[in-house]
């Protein structure tokens, strides 16, 4: 039901920002074939499926993509698919005989995506790498942390999935929508250091204007203002505040019992930010997390509290809107964005490596004779 349901989309199986890239696609409706690598098919009871969530909604077949009969069986994919998307380093594909060449010589119309960290080019690009490095060197990272403390790394979020795997589905996506009009597909460069780096275009326009400085954790998103920041309450939990409109702060003010202090300075004079913050920390010290989101919940402060991920699904705001589900005896968050027509839908549980082999191989039109043949030269799984 989701809104590129009709495309057909095949996924080199891969580590990170590919699976969670292949996730968007799926989740929005694209039959996603996952390629699997033949020597990782074990069996598995299908009612057992297992727990990596980001290959949900798709199916999986095993390919040695060392026999050729194995790489012709994808170019035979290649064929009726929409796209094709891949994580090696450059180059890899390539030697395998399923680089972009290969398969636009099968299917003049395929979106050949490509996942990397350093991108196809450059001196980094051959170069083994993970999230860190690549936002890193993007000055993603640098900016990140609390004044007088190194750089801290926010998980995998920022090079992995947001600057990764989502820049890779967008420019699936866009490249599909354009072979539509022009029935010619292309290449997408898709780099963890590009991405991140795009996401920081923001504060290339803030440092532009003088009003963000170099120093981490003195600014007013890094955790430098008063009134954006996360707080200690009594009960060693924490409450998120992003006050920064005047009207909010004079809710913040209003509500915690701020504002009845006295000498208070203007909220921007950021020479008084740190003092103010020694205030606010102890303030909000006073109450536990529980008490002030009875105070300041629903309200115009831009607070919320801080959970923890098993909090977060029980807390009554994502339980009314569902953003949380336990689909196939797993709590994972659902399908995002949503949609008022064409509805993304949890149709199917992470796959085993190559599970539906057979079933894929038989709609691209081969025989039971030659899908016997490919497991009996180990091409397929």
């Amino acid at each position: 039901m989701g809104p590129l349901t009709g495309t057909t989309v095949i996924e080199l199986a891969g580590i990170g920002p590919g699976p969670f890239c292949a996730m968007m696609l799926a989740d929005m409706g694209a039959d996603v074939i996952r390629i699997d690598r033949s020597g990782a098919v074990t069996g598995g009871d299908p009612a057992s499926p297992p727990l990596d969530t980001l290959t949900r909604n798709r199916r999986s077949i095993g390919v040695d993509l060392k026999n050729p009969d194995g790489v012709e069986v994808v170019l035979k994919l290649v064929e009726r698919a929409d796209a094709i998307i891949e994580g090696f380093r450059p180059g890899v594909t390539e030697r395998m005989g399923l680089g972009p060449a290969d398969c636009q010589a099968r299917n003049p119309r395929i979106v050949y995506g490509r996942m990397t960290g350093w991108g196809q080019e450059g001196p980094y690009a051959l170069a083994a790498g993970h999230d860190i490095n690549y936002i890193a060197l993007a000055g993603a990272l640098e900016p990140i942390g609390r004044r007088g403390e190194a750089p801290l790394p926010p998980l995998n979020l920022v090079g992995d999935f947001g600057g990764g795997g989502m820049y890779l589905a967008f420019g699936v996506v866009c490249a599909m929508f354009e072979a539509q009009r022009s029935g010619v597909g292309q290449v997408v460069d898709a780099a963890m250091v590009d991405g991140a780096a795009s996401l920081m275009n923001m504060f290339w326009a803030m440092k532009a204007s003088g009003f963000w400085q170099d120093e981490r954790g003195t600014n007013l998103l890094d955790t430098g203002a008063h009134f954006y920041d996360v707080y200690e309450c009594a009960d060693g939990k924490y409450i998120s505040l992003g006050s920064i409109e005047p009207q909010f702060y004079a809710e913040l003010l209003r509500l915690s019992g701020l504002g009845e202090q006295p000498d208070l300075p203007p909220q921007m004079d950021r020479d008084q930010w740190p003092a103010m913050k020694e205030r606010v920390a102890a303030l909000f010290a006073t109450k536990t997390r529980d008490e002030w989101s009875a105070i300041m919940e629903h309200s115009d402060v831009c607070f919320a509290p801080v959970l923890s991920m098993d909090e977060a699904t029980r807390h009554p705001h994502n339980v009314e809107r569902g953003t949380f589900v336990d689909a196939f005896g797993l709590m994972q968050a659902a399908p995002a964005p949503r949609f008022s027509r064409t509805k993304p839908e949890m149709t199917r549980p992470a796959p085993h490596p190559g599970q539906h082999t057979d079933d894929v191989l038989s709609e691209a039109g081969l025989s039971a004779d030659d899908i016997a043949k490919l497991h009996q030269t180990g091409a397929v799984g």
